[in-house]
């Protein structure tokens, strides 16, 4: 269980990707953005790549182009689609996540 006082950067990563609800995704960029970290969307990434997968839905953050750029780091390449397929997230014919239909934008209550 996490610790709810850990205010590291990646348990604040975390706290705003488990506020992401099924059926739709977020951006590695709008995540930073949120931080306050603007052009640290890469560092996301980093921390997502980290995390553990049961306790944290890193497979609905997705790049600014809607690309699953985070599916390697799941079971099989194909996992990541697979569980955004379950929810209901629907992609373009690039396979690519349709980001106008999906996109979980957060409110600044709902921010780390």
């Amino acid at each position: 269980m996490p610790n709810p006082d850990d205010d590291t950067f990646f348990s604040r990563v975390y706290r705003l990707v488990r506020q992401i609800p099924p059926g739709r995704v977020t951006t590695y960029g709008m995540i930073a953005e949120m931080l306050g970290i603007r052009k640290s969307a890469r560092m996301v990434g980093w921390a997502l790549s980290s995390a553990d997968l049961s306790d944290v839905p890193a497979h609905r953050v997705v790049n600014r182009y809607g690309a699953l750029t985070g599916r390697l780091h799941f079971l099989t390449p194909e996992t990541m689609r697979e569980m955004l397929e379950s929810e209901g997230v629907a992609f373009r014919d690039d396979g690519t996540v349709d980001l106008e239909r999906h996109m979980y934008r957060f409110t600044s209550r709902s921010s780390s």
